[in-house]
């Protein structure tokens, strides 16, 4: 099993991977909330429902660690930045007129790169 090893690289792929799966979590949360609200909380509130799903999935498989509470308190801290990363670029695309449905997946896609280098750093720090 190729993804279970492979150091930096199989933990980039299934960070990928596991990324793929909490953004069709958070954005299928986000599509059905903005029918009801505005897109800030209704964004607020998928990343938060993203958020319990992805710990897990993140300490298990991508880093292969057991979750604990030093874990989940550098995930969050992690998160927590993220989150904000993700808010700032959802309001400028807002703001630069693009819909609101699409903007959140753009959104999402641009922090990528700062949300793994925050969390290699959380999982692999000894």
């Amino acid at each position: 099993m190729p993804l279970q090893g492979g150091g930096k690289k199989g933990e980039f792929v299934r960070f990928c991977i596991n990324g793929c799966l909490a953004v069709a979590i958070q954005y299928a949360v986000y599509w059905v909330l903005i029918r009801w609200m505005n897109p800030n909380p209704a964004y607020t509130i998928s990343y938060l429902v993203s958020f319990c799903c992805n710990f897990v999935i993140t300490s298990y498989w991508t880093f292969h660690s057991r979750p604990s509470w030093k874990r989940l308190t550098g995930f969050g801290g992690s998160h927590i930045v993220n989150f904000f990363v993700q808010l700032g670029f959802l309001n400028l695309y807002l703001w630069a007129g693009i819909p609101k449905e699409y903007a959140a997946l753009l959104a999402m896609g641009s922090a990528v790169p700062v949300n793994f280098m925050m969390l290699h750093f959380v999982y692999k720090k000894k």
